[in-house]
């Protein structure tokens, strides 16, 4: 199965996350973390504990574009994989919880008031069409993430290439160990 969401924007930041937002409030409210979980996390280790146990996967090093988000829930092909698309990045090695069957693509800004109230909020938001939200499964998912350029018609016939991202859940058991990923890593899509 595949969602997509088109014209999605990062707000001028150059990041998006990726998380089921209850379970992120878990980790923050069990962890004893500030309400400004954005400047938590840049200035501990709270952020690489939360990528690695599962709690939230960064995308971060974007262009300001509208993008089409592509959530591909395995055995369905990627979107990304056919022969109009520009692939860029791929990048495997990420896994994701989910606890309470949704998983969302949010920007920065989200973290800087995180809040039981403001998550509830955001996802009363997000049930408006054409938000990057899903229902799935719970459970942990291995995640592939790919960007690149689609193939989109522009309404008069003719294709125009968009920016996509593109997120491969492969449900999974969860991980022995943190996986390596680069938690540095740069998104950035080439013209």
């Amino acid at each position: 199965m595949r969602y997509e969401f088109s014209e999605v924007l990062n707000d001028l930041i150059d990041y998006f996350l990726v998380a089921d937002l209850r379970a992120l409030l878990r980790f923050k409210e069990e962890n004893a973390l500030p309400d400004d979980l954005g400047q938590e996390f840049v200035t501990s280790d709270s952020g690489d504990r939360a990528v690695h146990e599962g709690f939230v996967l960064p995308v971060p090093g974007l262009d300001n574009f509208p993008y089409t988000i592509i959530f591909t829930l395995a055995p369905s092909a990627p979107r990304l994989t056919e022969s109009t698309c520009r692939l860029q990045h791929r990048r495997v090695g990420y896994y994701l919880r989910v606890e309470n069957r949704s998983l969302a693509l949010f920007t920065w800004r989200a973290l800087h008031n995180f809040t039981g109230e403001t998550v509830e909020k955001l996802l009363a938001k997000y049930s408006e069409p054409n938000r990057p939200i899903i229902e799935i499964e719970n459970g942990w998912y291995q995640v592939e993430v790919r960007a690149g350029w689609i193939a989109a018609d522009n309404g008069n016939g003719s294709a125009l290439d968009e920016p996509a991202f593109e997120f491969v859940l492969i449900p999974s058991d969860p991980p022995q160990r943190p996986a390596p990923v680069d938690l540095g890593y740069s998104f950035g899509l080439d013209l």
